[in-house]
């Protein structure tokens, strides 16, 4: 990604933190759909969680780095308005006031690849253009009344497209044949039909989605590079570790939507959620961090083996919240692994502003050291 020259950090800063706010806060409802004894509102606030987390949190994110690749400032609108969106929904409750300005969050999204697509059309950027598609679907569904149980498939294309075009354009997935990209382009038709059939005909529609996001992850599975670098060392097998991981897990939501077909509640919907949100929407997160965040901020954030403690912590987290908690039935082995989930997220943060910090300090301590003066040199005697 080219960082936009023309959008001063200073702008981008403020949506970034907001993003983050956004993050403390669906983390903090969790723990109240976990049964956490924490202080809670009067207020229902735990409703509006996959809303603030998929959109105010990842949402935002991802409007910022296209609007950074973009590099106009009416770009910021789109995270500036998913975050405020968000904000809505937890102050406010569901209602059509948060919908709407998630629903111009996606129409600004929207405008900001159609500027990006006249710069350089493709395979990756469609792919991430239907991801915002399928941001704008969920926001008019909920508008027509949809609760969000049933707008899960829209809420997955958006994550699942946006993240595959972005593995395209990072150039980390390696297209070894020329029938690749219409591979790819069926597999991502099959998951946006299967999405549209479930808002139809939801337990035929189910079946399809799951079959069309199992075509998605076996094609990122077999192109992707991440089977090859993880043999290597440093950022790249760290990234490759988090991207087979998250796949596997992408594997499992669609092997339970194909086989099992709908669950709008109960221990079968949160193992899909979590699976495809939090084993593969936070792991990209976490391993593409080190690529994206220096080019939104423009400030480094270094690989260190530190990134991998987070990230073991997440998958094996969830391996005990589903394995044991969804499919045991193990209600208390399934609210601590959630608070481990919680963890996890916290402790990527942690690592990576403590990452940052001292590289940044080893940095200041170099420049020092190479701009100090050298007491053993001779000293220039005014003529």
């Amino acid at each position: 990604m080219n960082a936009g020259p023309r959008l001063p950090v200073a702008w981008r800063l403020p949506v970034l933190a907001a993003g983050g706010l956004s993050l403390v806060t669906g983390l903090y409802t969790a723990l109240l759909l976990l049964s956490v004894p924490v202080p809670a509102p009067a207020a229902p606030v735990e409703q509006a969680h996959g809303p603030v987390m998929v959109f105010g949190f990842v949402g935002t994110l991802i409007a910022l780095e296209r609007a950074v690749a973009l590099g106009a400032r009416w770009a910021l609108l789109a995270p500036a308005c998913s975050v405020a969106g968000a904000a809505v929904l937890v102050a406010a409750g569901p209602g059509p006031a948060g919908h709407v300005l998630l629903m111009l969050a996606a129409v600004l999204l929207l405008g900001v690849y159609r500027a990006l697509w006249r710069r350089q059309p493709g395979v990756a950027l469609l792919a991430q253009v239907a991801g915002a598609f399928a941001w704008y679907a969920v926001t008019l569904l909920w508008l027509a009344g949809f609760p969000i149980a049933e707008t899960v498939p829209w809420l997955v294309v958006f994550v699942v497209a946006t993240i595959a075009g972005e593995r395209l354009e990072l150039a980390h997935v390696g297209l070894r044949t020329a029938s690749a990209p219409r591979w790819f382009l069926a597999a991502l038709l099959a998951l946006l039909a299967g999405a549209a059939a479930t808002t139809v005909a939801p337990v035929a529609g189910v079946h399809l989605f799951g079959a069309g996001l199992l075509a998605v992850t076996a094609w990122l599975a077999v192109f992707d590079v991440a089977r090859h670098t993880v043999r290597g060392r440093g950022l790249p097998r760290y990234i490759a570790v988090g991207l087979l991981a998250g796949y596997a897990w992408l594997a499992l939501a669609g092997l339970l939507w194909t086989g099992a077909g709908p669950a709008l509640d109960g221990p079968r919907y949160d193992a899909v959620l979590h699976a495809t949100f939090l084993g593969f929407t936070m792991s990209m997160i976490f391993v593409h961090a080190p690529v994206i965040l220096p080019a939104v901020i423009r400030r480094p954030l270094p690989y260190h083996r530190l990134l991998y403690v987070p990230l073991a912590l997440l998958h094996l987290s969830l391996l005990a919240r589903i394995g044991l908690g969804d499919a045991a039935g193990l209600v208390p082995a399934w609210r601590w692994a959630g608070v481990a989930n919680i963890a996890a997220v916290l402790g990527f943060v942690a690592c990576a502003l403590a990452v940052a910090v001292s590289h940044g300090r080893t940095r200041r301590a170099r420049g020092a050291t190479h701009t100090a003066p050298n007491p053993d040199a001779p000293v220039a005697v005014p003529s």
